[in-house]
């Protein structure tokens, strides 16, 4: 898993007002749950453009004056009409402790269903999983060599060791749609 490094200060005052004037500095108010005490913090907002805006998972490294927890993004709140980033929550991880987390699939291979004119559909960019910190892939490969016009593969199909898949496995990931041209040919 990839790891990042976010730097913050301690908040001294809590509250609406206090939140406010964090942000009018281009910084966000946060909150590390999960160890002894809430720490709450805040931190420059350029620092989380790698972390929130892309399909990655990470594990942060938060250094809060000088003392230093790893953790995970929990949550993160937006602005409903600005989209400015307002509040992040992170989970402290503690090693052999479970945490769940949201990791990107990655199809691999070549479908047969695309080379005979199909299209093929990510249904689920994220599979929720279960398991310690150290088990947790940066990637789930799902295998779609053996997808064929209108088949598809599911959560249940997808081999995955030391974590638990927290999705119905019935869910389908990734499928092989027939395009209207080939719709009275397949199968016959």
């Amino acid at each position: 898993m990839k790891q990042i490094e976010i730097v913050g200060y301690q908040r001294a005052n809590l509250g609406r007002a206090e939140s406010q004037a964090i942000r009018a500095e281009g910084n966000v108010p946060c909150v590390l749950y999960g160890g002894e005490s809430q720490v709450h913090f805040y931190a420059p907002a350029i620092l989380f453009r790698k972390l929130l805006y892309t399909p990655n998972v990470f594990e942060v490294l938060l250094n809060i004056e000088g003392t230093e927890y790893r953790a995970v993004l929990q949550e993160a709140q937006f602005h409903p009409v600005s989209d400015v980033l307002l509040h992040v929550d992170f989970l402290e991880v503690m090693p052999g402790k479970p945490v769940k987390l949201a990791v990107p699939v990655r199809l691999v291979g070549t479908a047969p269903g695309v080379q005979k004119g199909g299209k093929l559909v990510t249904r689920v960019r994220k599979l929720r999983v279960k398991g310690t910190i150290e088990n947790i892939p940066e990637f789930i490969d799902v295998d779609v060599t053996g997808l064929d016009l209108g088949k598809s593969v599911r959560v249940g199909q997808i081999p995955v060791s030391n974590i638990e898949m927290l999705e119905q496995a019935s869910n389908p990931v990734a499928s092989i749609e027939i395009p209207r041209a080939l719709r009275g040919t397949v199968g016959k």
